[in-house]
């Protein structure tokens, strides 16, 4: 079978994150492999997909433009259309940007909390020793 893709795709193992629905939905995918133009995608159960999605990719802090392409079983094959970044009418409220803050700062105050009590109790771990 003749390759008929522009760039080769590279294994990987990433999470992924699909937005549809002006980011009202989304569902948790595994990247399988990816290229600059498109990626294979893995869900963990059968899944309706609409035709456009956003794909995040967290370890890259990444947002792309897909176009579904073909789809067997739990698997999506999307090409990545020519912007990176979600229309503005897709992005995330400003009430939802507010709460997600609120949240990692709660989360950094509790793992700093969490890092002072480590630290308290290795010293007094050296000091009985």
């Amino acid at each position: 079978m003749k390759e008929r893709r522009k760039n080769t795709r590279r294994k990987s193992l990433l999470r992924g994150r699909i937005y549809f629905n002006n980011h009202k939905n989304s569902v948790d995918c595994l990247i399988r492999d990816i290229s600059p133009d498109g990626a294979r995608l893995v869900f963990s159960d059968a899944v309706t997909i609409p035709d456009v999605v956003d794909v995040y990719i967290p370890q890259k802090e990444q947002t792309l433009r897909a176009h579904a392409h073909w789809r067997i079983g739990h698997e999506l094959g999307v090409t990545f259309g020519p912007t990176a970044e979600p229309a503005p009418e897709q992005l995330p409220a400003a009430e939802d940007l507010k709460g997600r803050i609120e949240r990692l700062e709660a989360e950094l105050a509790l793992l700093k909390r969490t890092l002072i009590k480590l630290k308290l109790d290795m010293n007094a771990e050296t000091e009985v020793a």
